[in-house]
């Protein structure tokens, strides 16, 4: 029986041990010994305390590296202490004020700090949030810790989101290439540094140039030249998007007075500042929300756009009524009068709104871009102009070729004689005309105000331009401005691509090329037949 015994307990002993190794492993048991020991004791704990993979071992490892934690020297517990207030390290419960001398803080150096860093690199490397694993991929990617590669294999081995195991191969690509690894290792981690294909792995498939092994050095230069091919690529889809949306800002800006030109062959130098009054129109309906009903500043542009419009358009139908109506037939008299126009409408800008500018509040869903690496960069509210100016193509189009007064509006510009004795009334036609035009360079104001300065003098800047689009693209057409702006955003961005540095010059080729081209097509990519084209 004794025998027995003996043997029931011999197998039964290491059961026990394994269970008390097991409870002192746990954050609980382990947390204490950080006040004690010296300071490589500490660094072990550390790493003992990453290991038991607690959700709570993040929060108590960063109050120990900011210095925040203390041990309460009546209890021994550990309190994280901030702005005076105690609170229990593990549980989070609120101890009030410490005492005057409660407390002993604990000290670190820098081997215990390094552990700290090492284990919270570890630790976000495993946390259940894709996001921050992604987060800690990054961060070591950067650091290029070779303590993490253990930590990286391990959270491999269990990754299932496809993204953050992409961060975690390109992490582990990074520590590895400054590690003494073998060449097959590298060589494979600079395939995974292709694949990224930014300017870090550019940076880093660099620094392996100088590697001592030869296959490696060889498979660095190939790698580097593959990236830069990639950013190369990279930076031509930047230019194009750039172009685009530089495009649809001009579009915006000129289709209504592409529309006022081609049918009563007015030259309108008051446009920019009918851009300028759709900018101070949404401006004040954002003051008013602000001042009145702050929770719907979220859609404070979605109720800007229509009153944007209804200003311009009614400002547009005054001057037409007022001056323009006069001096039809006379181009070079209207041009006078609507430059004195233009002249007046910025000063009345100047005393209602003064000086200063005013720039308008994006919504929080504008806010941001969309980002595929350091290269290509959208922001949302690029895209969303992008998005405005093809919505207003798309009505203005179905307005124009689906509506009674789009006919109307057709059949003046091709023949006002033949449409007036169709009952046509081209004057009303011309009135209607002008405010349309109008109100849509409202909407373009308040699309360039919400990455632009809305001042008196913000129409200037895009007059010259939207005169330049409408001319290149075929006078008094849609499709012609749609093309015209297209081309003078590629060119624009064209040029500054290879003469980054002087934007005054870009535009002074800009407006070279432009000058030949019309001496080429003289009426445009898209030419108009009808009054203007006869003008």
């Amino acid at each position: 029986m004794l025998r027995a015994l003996i043997v029931c307990v011999a197998l039964l002993a290491p059961l026990f041990a394994a269970a008390q190794t097991a409870k002192a492993d746990t954050l609980e048991s382990l947390a204490p010994r950080l006040a004690a020991g010296s300071f490589n004791d500490r660094a072990a704990v550390v790493e003992q305390i990453a290991a038991t993979g607690d959700p709570r071992a993040a929060a108590l490892l960063e109050a120990l590296l900011a210095g925040d934690l203390q041990a309460l020297k009546a209890d021994g517990r550990l309190a994280r202490v901030s702005d005076g207030a105690a609170f229990d390290a593990l549980s989070g419960e609120s101890l009030g004020a410490l005492a005057r001398g409660a407390g002993e803080r604990i000290r670190v150096n820098n081997a215990v700090r390094r552990a700290v860093s090492a284990a919270l690199g570890a630790l976000g490397l495993r946390d259940a949030d894709p996001a921050r694993r992604i987060a800690a991929a990054s961060a070591v990617f950067t650091s290029r810790d070779a303590a993490q590669l253990g930590p990286l294999d391990a959270a491999l081995a269990a990754e299932t989101d496809a993204r953050a195991r992409r961060a975690l191969e390109q992490a582990r690509a990074s520590v590895v290439l400054a590690t003494d690894a073998s060449p097959a290792d590298k060589i494979a981690a600079l395939d995974v540094l292709i694949a990224r294909g930014d300017r870090d792995a550019l940076s880093l498939a660099t620094a392996a140039l100088a590697d001592r092994s030869p296959q490696v050095a060889a498979a660095a230069e190939d790698a580097r030249a593959a990236i830069e091919r990639a950013q190369a690529l990279w930076d031509a889809a930047r230019n194009v998007w750039f172009g685009l949306s530089l495009g649809s800002v001009l579009m915006l800006a000129a289709i209504g007075l592409a529309i006022t030109f081609g049918v009563m062959g007015v030259i309108n130098m008051a446009h920019g500042e009918l851009v300028m009054l759709g900018a101070y129109s949404a401006y004040a309906v954002q003051q008013g929300l602000a001042a009145v009903a702050p929770g719907l500043m979220e859609w404070s542009l979605a109720l800007a756009l229509p009153v944007a419009f209804l200003v311009a358009g009614a400002a547009g139908v005054a001057i037409e009524r007022g001056v323009v109506r006069w001096l039809y037939h006379r181009p070079l008299e209207t041009l006078l009068a609507t430059f004195g126009i233009s002249i007046a409408l910025q000063q009345l800008a100047k005393n209602i709104f003064g000086t200063q500018a005013r720039p308008l509040t994006a919504p929080s869903w504008l806010s941001g871009a969309v980002s595929y690496n350091d290269v290509i960069g959208i922001s949302n509210i690029r895209i969303a102009i992008f998005v405005l100016a093809l919505i207003f193509l798309a009505l203005l189009l179905y307005v124009l070729k689906r509506t009674r007064l789009g006919l109307e509006v057709r059949a003046v510009t091709q023949n006002p004689g033949m449409a007036a004795s169709m009952g046509i009334n081209p004057d009303r036609i011309n009135m209607l005309t002008f405010g349309l035009g109008s109100g849509i360079a409202g909407i373009a104001g308040v699309a360039i105000g919400l990455y632009a300065q809305v001042t008196s003098e913000m129409g200037a800047g895009y007059i010259v331009q939207s005169f330049m689009t409408v001319v290149v693209g075929g006078v008094g057409n849609v499709w012609g401005t749609l093309a015209g702006a297209a081309l003078i955003g590629f060119l624009q961005m064209g040029i500054e691509w290879f003469n980054p540095s002087n934007t005054l010059a870009a535009q002074t080729y800009m407006i070279l090329f432009i000058i030949i081209f019309i001496q080429f097509r003289p009426k445009g990519i898209v030419a108009l037949k009808g009054r203007a084209a006869g003008a």
